[in-house]
Parts: C-alpha cells; structure tokens; sequence
C-alpha cells in the first residue's frame, strides 16, 4: 500500500500543479503556476503526505485527524505565499495584510484546480464557490481579499473561466477589492 501510494500521489500533485500551470497562464501569471508547490516534493511534506493519502482529499486533513497538526502543513504554509495562512502575523498592528495581487491570483488558480483534481468529474464552478464560501469563515485573510476572491468565483459561475480568469479581469477586481 505504501509503494502505491508514493505512486498515486505524486501522479496526483503533478496533475495538481500543471492544472494549477494551465491557469496560472489564463491569468496572466505564468512563473506562480510554473514554481506552484514545488514543496510538495520535499521530504518533508511528501512523506507524510504518502502515508496519509486518500486520493479524494487532502492528505493534511488526515494528518490532523490522527495526530492533531500536519508537520507537511507547518512546512508548505511557510513556504508558499499562495496560501492565506503564510501571511498571517499575530504581532502586527494588521494581522491580515492585503495579499499581494500575484499571490492571491495563484490562490484561487489553486483552488480552483484542488477542487478539479479531487472531485474530478463531480467538480463545478459552484461547488468552489460553496467551498470557498464556508471556508473564508474560518480563514484568517484579510476582508479585502476575501472579497475579491468571492467576486472571482462568482464571476467564474456567471461568465465562465476564461472571461473571468483573464490578466486585465482580474487587475480590475483587484484594483476594486484590494487597492
């Protein structure tokens, strides 16, 4: 089982960042899409990931589970700016900053292809939505943020991807969210 999992899950991160790449171009961010998660191959976070890995959700959340904190999860927060968690600072006057554009442009891109890579042919634009919905309630991100990437995947169900994802789309809502 182990030797199968080592196996399902790096075809599943790989499959995970060149969707994460495939938007990241639509976008207009091509090098966040192309340096995407490289963490998830460091011993660190790919280990325990194989040893949690389920295939239908992330191996973190089991981690959490069994041992009540991921060491995967203190790592690749750390490491990648595209998650919320990464700027988060409980000893500054503003413990939530306004993630730069690029960083929260490779977010939802993330997200986006998470939900793509797990639920697979069940996936859809308003599933993301009503994941990110009940999620940003429990996320320390800036208000900011939260909207925008709201309008983001709103928009997605409204116009559809390629409409919404587009580089001057995005710098628009951002500008009106954000800045």
């Amino acid at each position: 089982m182990y030797l199968k999992n080592i196996f399902l899950h790096l075809k599943l991160i790989t499959y995970h960042r060149w969707l994460v790449f495939k938007l990241c171009l639509k976008a207009g961010e091509p090098w966040r899409g192309f340096v995407h998660d490289l963490s998830k191959y460091s011993p660190t976070e790919f280990f325990e990931s194989i040893k949690y890995y389920t295939g239908t959700h992330s191996p973190i959340t089991e981690a959490k589970k069994d041992k009540g904190y991921s060491i995967a999860w203190l790592h690749h927060k750390g490491r990648n700016k595209h998650h919320s968690e990464y700027w988060v600072d409980d000893n500054t006057p503003d413990k939530t900053p306004v993630i730069p554009y690029k960083y929260v442009v490779e977010m939802i891109c993330d997200k986006i292809a998470a939900g793509m890579a797990y639920k697979k042919k069940d996936f859809t634009y308003e599933y993301e939505l009503n994941y990110w919905n009940r999620e940003k309630e429990i996320l320390q991100i800036n208000e900011k943020t939260k909207e925008f990437i709201t309008e983001v995947f709103s928009e997605i169900i409204e116009n559809g991807l390629n409409k919404t994802l587009n580089k001057t789309n995005l710098k628009k809502l951002y500008k009106k969210y954000c800045e």
